[in-house]
């Protein structure tokens, strides 16, 4: 059997879904997504918790901001 699509985006993350979005919104109807995961459970979603946790909503978290929580991430996986 064999399945045919006039784009095949590799990997459904945002950039992936972001890139389906605009193919089919420039007139190509026939998108198809190849990804190992469901697209709710990438990289990208998963890792958008993080950021959010700096909101400063918490009384103890005056000194807490993204920069903090941007350079935690380099550090856990650049400097190792």
């Amino acid at each position: 059997m064999k399945i045919k699509h006039r784009v095949a985006i590799i990997g459904g993350g945002l950039a992936g879904l972001r890139a389906a979005i605009a193919v089919f919104d420039s007139g190509v109807s026939d998108v198809a997504i190849i990804s190992q995961l469901p697209p709710v459970r990438s990289h990208s979603v998963a890792a958008a918790g993080g950021i959010n946790g700096s909101l400063g909503n918490h009384p103890q978290g005056r000194d807490d901001n993204w920069e903090k929580h941007a350079f935690d991430t380099i550090k856990g996986s650049d400097y190792l």
